[in-house]
């Protein structure tokens, strides 16, 4: 696994931020990775998947909210699948081979994303203990490290 060492020495142009930390930030809880993602918006360093937007979306609690969430992460970066096809059979890949080593991802959504990770060459922010696991088993997934 390759780790980004610092938020002070992020020299990347975006960041793909998993939906567990989105929620933390959204529920103004203060966590480390929390933290780093209010350093990555004002300069649009946060990317986020459609799977990350449907995930965020779907925790609205009213229409109102679901609106308000969608106007403001629509704004930022996405980082799409890189193919059309070949992306989601690579992700079920990532997640046979997790399997294959004792561990069973909690959800598949979550290699889907660890796949558009490696395909973009960007460091994921999480907070979900499913990704320390699923780049055990695919070492060249870079987790952001804080430190």
């Amino acid at each position: 696994m390759t780790c980004v060492p610092c938020a002070h020495a992020w020299a990347l142009a975006v960041i793909l931020v998993d939906s567990s930390v989105w929620i933390d930030l959204l529920r103004d809880i203060k966590t480390p990775q929390t933290l780093a993602l209010r350093e990555l918006l004002p300069r649009r360093e946060a990317a986020v998947t459609a799977v990350i937007y449907q995930e965020i979306l779907q925790g609205a609690s009213t229409p109102e909210r679901f609106t308000k969430l969608k106007r403001y992460f629509r704004t930022l970066p996405f980082l799409n699948p890189a193919h059309l096809i070949e992306t989601w059979e690579a992700a079920a890949e990532l997640y046979m081979r997790c399997r294959q080593q004792g561990y069973t991802p909690r959800s598949p959504h979550d290699c889907l994303v660890a796949r558009i990770a490696l395909e973009h060459k960007t460091p994921l922010l999480h907070d979900d203990r499913d990704f320390e696991k699923i780049a055990k088993v695919e070492p060249r997934l870079k987790l952001l490290r804080l430190v």
